[in-house]
């Protein structure tokens, strides 16, 4: 891919926040096989290493988002829910 490709294509991605976690994940891992073929040159190695840094924290974020709702939406032993976050060391 030439600059002048590459910044036509970032131009027309749509950005991480735009993006549904799976889109967000399905092109994060594109881009890490692509780096790691070593087969793009060193512009385009950038531009992709940068767009992933982009998707890799835009995943975590989501991530975290969705441990801190399931932590809060715990079942108890009895069945009734408790909005108290998981303890593992309770119970044990």
């Amino acid at each position: 891919m030439s600059e002048k490709s590459d910044k036509t294509e970032r131009d027309l991605s749509p950005t991480a926040e735009t993006m549904s976690f799976e889109a967000a994940l399905a092109e994060l891992e594109r881009i890490v096989r692509g780096l790691e073929s070593g087969q793009q040159n060193l512009a385009d190695a950038i531009a992709a290493y940068e767009r992933g840094t982009e998707l890799k924290r835009y995943c975590e974020a989501r991530l975290a988002e969705a441990e801190q709702r399931v932590q809060s939406i715990v079942t108890r032993a009895d069945g009734s829910l408790s909005l108290k976050p998981f303890d593992p060391g309770v119970g044990s």
